[in-house]
């Protein structure tokens, strides 16, 4: 569920959902950072900012996509890289098993609610942007299948899952300038509406792979036995320490 195994061709046929957001934080990042840089020569880059962050005082007064436009938009290169890079691996299973629309509706409703909860109880004054509510989301869609849908993950995916999500809460209270209330209500709200989305989900392995172009090479589940056994809880290892070294990079980052 985890390794990706895609040429960028393929992964982006395979996943147009997940494609299209880290597009969208991309460009916006670019644009608004470019006309920041710049002082303006690139149009309209601090007006995206400056109407899309997320600022609890505009919501209450009225401004209601602020509640929506945060879930596109990253403070920094470390903020965007590494949301993008947790969608890349922890999204795409997602979208296979729910479908496009499913998919994208959680994402949403995730990142909505996550931010309504920042909403409520935060500071009037509270400012916040980035991905981070939703993606916690989908984690909070794969804890409800560690517990309750285990015929959907199987035991190796579900120990990954379960030490990233471990690493994510604990980096959620050490790492600075966190929205902390975005994480957990994320999660939260992953967890409270996995069930209904997912009643008719299949598992993973289930669903085909749609090949970039005719003659394409297909995923061939038997051509691990051409190469070197690699146990799966040493799959687990390398993914938890790679994940945990992003982690610990993206905090010293932010120390300097």
């Amino acid at each position: 569920m985890f390794i990706r195994n895609e040429t960028f061709y393929s992964f982006r046929k395979n996943y147009p959902i997940i494609t299209g957001l880290i597009v969208i934080h991309l460009l916006l990042f670019l644009w608004m950072n470019l006309s920041i840089w710049t002082n303006g020569w690139i149009p309209f880059g601090i007006a995206i900012f400056q109407l899309g962050v997320g600022n609890n005082g505009a919501i209450a007064a009225g401004e209601w996509w602020r509640l929506i436009t945060p879930i596109f938009l990253h403070r920094d290169m470390g903020h965007v890289l590494f949301n993008s890079f947790s969608l890349v691996l922890f999204g795409p299973a997602l979208e296979k098993m729910l479908g496009k629309v499913k998919f994208i509706t959680v994402y949403l409703t995730t990142g909505i609610l996550a931010n309504l909860a920042t909403l409520f109880l935060t500071s009037p004054f509270y400012l916040h942007l980035g991905a981070s509510g939703a993606i916690f989301g989908l984690f909070g869609v794969y804890l409800y299948m560690v517990i309750n849908r285990k015929d959907l993950i199987d035991a190796a995916n579900a120990q990954i899952i379960t030490v990233i999500l471990i690493i994510g809460v604990v980096m959620t209270f050490i790492n600075p300038g966190i929205n902390i209330v975005a994480h957990l209500f994320g999660l939260i709200a992953g967890a409270a509406i996995a069930p209904v989305f997912l009643r008719n989900a299949r598992p993973f392995y289930m669903h085909t792979q749609a090949p970039v172009h005719d003659g394409d090479i297909t995923f061939n589940p038997h051509r691990w036995n051409k190469r070197r056994f690699v146990s799966k809880q040493v799959i687990v290892r390398v993914l938890g320490w790679g994940f945990l070294l992003l982690v610990i990079v993206g905090i010293v980052s932010r120390l300097f």
